[in-house]
């Protein structure tokens, strides 16, 4: 059911993604990433949608903790998703023997890629954008209930 709570959630974190995946791509090395900004900002509207929005309306805190938990789980589905893909791309360059040693070259990419994941900017604004995402629903649930 659509609400104004879920919408405003998802556009936030649309926002929270594709602003994310900027600052990101500013620590990897000199790379064509093609869509890498605009699938990180539709991983957030569906985290937004999905998981900020049905806990907007309970308080302010606790809708701040809710835009964290959105944001801790947007991150891990970017992680995902991005060594999956990354992933698959190899494995139609045939670098991989058999789908086993597939999966352990996407947990090694989804390592690197946490491991550049940790800088101050790209972690502000993830967990900031997501806390200030949680209490834009809020505001939208209260608003519009």
């Amino acid at each position: 059911m659509p609400t104004a709570s879920k919408f405003f959630a998802a556009l936030a974190f649309a926002a929270v993604g594709f602003f994310t995946a900027e600052i990101y791509r500013a620590h990897l090395p000199v790379m064509p990433l093609g869509y890498f900004s605009l699938a990180a900002a539709l991983l957030g509207v569906i985290c937004g949608w999905a998981l900020l929005g049905p806990e907007a309306g309970r308080g302010m805190w606790q809708s701040a903790n809710a835009g964290l938990k959105t944001a801790v789980v947007l991150m891990l589905l970017a992680l995902f998703v991005f060594s999956a893909y990354e992933m698959l791309i190899q494995a139609l360059r045939l670098r991989y023997d058999d789908a086993f040693e597939a999966i352990l070259g996407m947990v090694d990419l989804a390592t690197i890629y946490f491991i550049r994941l940790i800088h101050w900017d790209v972690l502000l604004t993830l967990f900031g954008g997501g806390m200030l995402a949680g209490l834009l629903a809020e505001w939208a649930a209260r608003r519009w209930p």
